[in-house]
């Protein structure tokens, strides 16, 4: 955690919590960068457009969230949700690179 950010249990005031979810948010987003840069190297090593969507491997990544969704106490169908919007708009975005970088 950022030194200057409580913990959330530590927070007092809305101030402190609106600072921690705002520097979550540019965390997440970074992650979502460095995951989409492995969207990219996916797409220059995949030498067949057709494997790039790969249903069993989606299946795994969300059912591996929701387990850990469940296990932290969190809504996992929510959650669910949102890693398969977030998968396959990777797909999405690993097809358009495979094809850029064949053009």
């Amino acid at each position: 955690m950022h030194s200057s950010l409580k913990n959330p249990e530590d927070c007092c005031s809305m101030a402190e919590v609106r600072a921690g979810v705002d520097q979550t948010d540019k965390d997440l987003f970074a992650l979502l960068t460095r995951r989409f840069a492995f969207m990219r190297a996916a797409a220059r090593i995949k030498e067949d457009r057709s494997a790039v969507r790969d249903e069993e491997r989606k299946a795994e990544v969300i059912r591996a969230i929701v387990d850990a969704a469940q296990e932290a106490g969190l809504p996992a169908n929510a959650i669910g949700a949102i890693w398969n919007d977030l998968v396959e708009t990777s797909i999405a975005y690993e097809m358009d690179e495979w094809d850029r970088l064949r053009r």
